[in-house]
């Protein structure tokens, strides 16, 4: 191989090479000869999967398409939940551009000690209501904060929605604070929600490498974006603003709210602790698909911590 392989070609570097070799053609001609032959410039696309895809990924997409179906016909309220890119909180670069007459000056590093403090927006979309609820807390992104931000959507919205409904379905990626493997996940889903509302919480995780086919990410967090998008996040006011000020032409309409409280990383759960929950897996994929139920008061009375949050409207 020649080095000319990997030279990037421009219209105007084509044009002067031909020029050297004596074809001396404008640019734009070498643009109208490309596009006859059916070339054009392009992105990356990323369409292959990094190794072998897990050989339950379609029967788990299957099943979750099951329970949604069966629970939204039964009323029983369904929810998608994940935690949004994290933010600076400060006068820092927001990716985007938006209609002003001037752009936003705005610090030229992004250093974190800079920052007011750095957000985590946890994000709970409501697939029946069209609905969604973020929690924005400044401390761990870890599974009780995760429970927590779940808990307060609950107290605030979700009980007067479903008056009558004795159960719950969560729809959550296969990783982070909300993933399959974390125990502290599902010992926060007992004591901190199961025990504390008396509800019955079904949870089915999308296969590793699969968020983006989670709801929350294309109708509620894509939308944020472009909300907020090329507007600096200068204090938590202002983004919590540009998060309720997200709607959609289909009825979207966002509450968010600050979560204070600390959530100090790497809470260990036992295995004696887990042997405590009321916990169940179901048949197809069970590390992905589970239910937990609340269990009887002196269980809980023994085995429950007070919960961490604080909500700030």
């Amino acid at each position: 191989m020649r080095g000319a392989k990997w030279l990037r070609s421009s219209l105007r570097q084509v044009s002067r090479r031909l020029g050297e070799l004596g074809r001396h053609v404008s640019h734009q001609t070498v643009g109208r000869l490309l596009e006859s032959l059916d070339y054009g410039l392009h992105q990356n696309a990323k369409r292959r999967e990094a190794g072998e895809a897990h050989p339950d990924r379609a029967v788990q997409f299957t099943q979750i398409a099951t329970q949604r179906q069966d629970a939204q016909e039964a009323g029983v309220p369904v929810i998608s939940v994940d935690t949004k890119k994290k933010e600076l909180i400060g006068n820092f670069k927001n990716a985007g551009r938006t209609w002003s007459k001037a752009p936003e000056a705005v610090n030229v590093h992004d250093f974190p000690s800079d920052a007011e403090c750095r957000a985590v927006p946890y994000g709970i979309y409501d697939l029946a209501r069209n609905r969604g609820y973020v929690c924005v807390g400044s401390s761990g992104d870890t599974p009780a904060f995760a429970v927590d931000a779940i808990a307060c959507w609950w107290q605030e919205e979700g009980k007067d929605a479903y008056p009558d409904t004795d159960r719950l379905l969560i729809l959550a990626d296969g990783g982070g604070s909300n993933g399959y493997r974390p125990r502290a996940w599902k010992q926060q889903l007992q004591t901190a929600f199961c025990d504390r509302f008396g509800l019955t919480v079904e949870v089915c995780h999308y296969p590793t490498g699969c968020s983006k086919w989670n709801p929350i990410e294309h109708r509620l967090f894509s939308h944020i974006s472009l909300n907020w998008a090329g507007r600096p996040l200068r204090t938590m006011d202002t983004m919590l603003a540009y998060l309720r000020g997200t709607t959609t032409a289909t009825g979207l309409t966002v509450q968010a709210v600050r979560l204070n409280g600390q959530y100090p990383q790497g809470q260990k759960v036992s295995k004696a602790m887990m042997k405590q929950l009321n916990l169940e897996h179901r048949a197809i994929c069970p590390a992905w698909n589970y239910c937990i139920r609340p269990r009887p008061l002196p269980i809980i009375a023994a085995s429950s911590p007070p919960s961490n949050q604080e909500l700030v409207a």
